[in-house]
């Protein structure tokens, strides 16, 4: 890094905003906002010869699900069921679902096996542009096609591809070249083909979130970071990509993080944004494992924080950042929650229904009660700087 860059950077520091100990330690002096169990008919698989995980919807530039066809489109990452779901991050593949009310019929896998520069894919966002009936994804490439040995190296790449509607289930085709969102060379975020840490604690650059900001009608991609020149193993931000013109069809230049959690936490996965009341609602999911061994720890669960700008300042939500936890008695039942604008909160069944026996004590619950599965929709209520889980959507 350059002195310039460097100043720059320090400056940034100074006003960025954080997610502290302090606030994470708030967490146990509070009721925990807990989700409801969930039950064995909730856990069922919808693809029994798939693990389905982290999943999103096709996005208008609004913010708002896409209406297709008479449904929604989604897109999940999935995996043939293995003995060992835990392997299921090193094949990552996206499936395409159509859902109409509460049926999900499979598309099948949405990118061309020559599509993916990378060796898995990872998660990333859709939007639709409607007019031009054209479908654009953001995806996290990991690793890289044909390197020898496994690599935790993570990119982002977009691709466009045409919506076609002419056959009994919605399918989209006609796929681009995938380009770079962004590139990062260490300068504002941990270069993670130097750096990529350790499994169940990995680097990020991952999870590119497109968003147009209303305010100045520019397009931007939020992801999960790690600060560059942090001192701390658990470095976990939220970064920030601006596009470097129109909607970001060219690309993304880098900005530096908008919220830190350094020295707090190592993973602020999946962000998101939606837009209440003139204010910015911005999650993330994390889970207990990632928070920092010498400091005080949260459950697994969504969290976020409001600003009245995109870049802030922003502020815990219920004093703490904690949006929905994991039941105490169930504290891994669910991952990877998306808020939606009409506050409806998607995630995945992970290891459910385990009444207090350990995956690692007895492997094989890893594979028995892990769900890989879509999980029950939840509701959550906002005012201002305060949410309240109302229960299943």
């Amino acid at each position: 890094m350059s002195i310039s860059a460097q100043i720059a950077y320090q400056e940034h520091d100074r006003q960025l905003s954080r997610w502290t100990s302090e606030h994470v330690a708030n967490i146990a002096d509070r009721p925990l906002p807990q989700a409801p169990i969930i039950a064995p008919r909730e856990a069922v698989p919808l693809l029994p010869k798939q693990d389905l995980w982290d999943l999103w919807p096709l996005q208008n530039p609004d913010g708002s699900v896409a209406e297709i066809a008479g449904g929604e489109l989604w897109m999940v990452l999935s995996a043939p069921r293995l003995p060992d779901p835990g392997l299921r991050h090193d094949i990552a593949r996206t499936r395409l679902l159509f859902r109409i009310g509460q049926d999900w019929r499979d598309c099948g896998l949405l990118f061309p096996d020559d599509l993916n520069p990378g060796t898995r894919e990872w998660s990333g966002s859709a939007r639709y542009d409607r007019d031009q009936g054209e479908v654009t994804a953001y995806f996290t490439a990991t690793g890289r096609k044909g390197q020898a040995g496994h690599s935790f190296e993570q990119r982002l790449f977009q691709s466009c591809g045409k919506l076609d509607l002419s056959g009994a289930l919605p399918a989209i085709s006609d796929w681009t070249l995938a380009n770079p969102v962004a590139v990062n060379d260490g300068t504002l975020y941990v270069d993670v083909r130097v750096d990529q840490g350790v499994p169940g604690n990995i680097k990020g650059f991952r999870d590119p979130y497109w968003f147009c900001d209303p305010a100045d009608g520019q397009a931007y991609i939020l992801f999960t970071g790690s600060q560059a020149g942090s001192t701390s193993s658990h470095n976990g931000v939220v970064g920030l990509a601006v596009a470097l013109s129109g909607m970001g069809e060219d690309g993304f230049r880098l900005l530096p993080p908008i919220i830190s959690a350094n020295g707090v936490c190592n993973e602020m996965e999946r962000p998101h944004l939606i837009l209440k009341d003139g204010q910015y609602y911005l999650f993330w999911s994390s889970q207990n494992a990632v928070f920092a061994p010498d400091g005080p720890t949260g459950p697994s669960g969504l969290y976020g924080m409001v600003a009245p700008s995109l870049t802030g300042p922003y502020l815990p939500l219920n004093g703490t950042g904690l949006v929905l936890a994991n039941p105490v008695s169930e504290p891994r039942q669910a991952y990877c929650w998306q808020v939606l604008d009409t506050l409806e909160v998607y995630s995945f069944v992970d290891h459910w229904g385990l009444n207090g026996r350990d995956i690692f004590a007895d492997p094989r619950l890893q594979r028995d009660q892990f769900g890989g599965t879509i999980a029950p929709v939840l509701k959550i209520e906002i005012e201002g700087t305060t949410t309240r889980i109302l229960g299943l959507a």
